[in-house]
């Protein structure tokens, strides 16, 4: 977490959305068994998103020039979209930097279980 208390906030109302709008909405797929979203919610999350598509490609990173809490949040339900049958289209392509730039680190590649890595296959 940042030292500036601004910024702090800022990341704290960032996680608090991040798990409480994405989260919610990727456990009915945990819950379901299959791993895939109903259309609803595939539809709220994908959207839910792509509000944010600004707030990606402002900084490197998710509201910052370092990796941080917040994008070791974020990057488990962006490595999850595939499996839940959620594309994310043209107007991601800050998104799709994002991800690139998230996955291609050493530490986020380590993290991945065989499962995890066998959904981007």
């Amino acid at each position: 977490m940042p030292v500036d208390p601004v910024m702090r906030a800022q990341f704290r109302l960032a996680l608090f959305r991040i798990e409480t709008d994405w989260y919610s909405l990727a456990e009915e797929a945990e819950a379901g068994g299959d791993g895939r979203l109903s259309s609803k919610s595939r539809k709220l999350l994908r959207e839910s998103i792509l509000q944010s598509a600004e707030l990606f490609g402002a900084k490197p990173y998710f509201l910052s020039d370092e990796f941080s809490l917040v994008d070791a949040t974020i990057a488990p339900i962006l490595w999850r979209l595939p499996v839940y049958g959620i594309d994310l289209g043209n107007q991601a392509e800050a998104i799709e930097e994002y991800m690139t730039r998230v996955y291609s680190r050493r530490s986020f590649q380590q993290s991945l279980t065989e499962l995890e890595q066998e959904m981007r296959i």
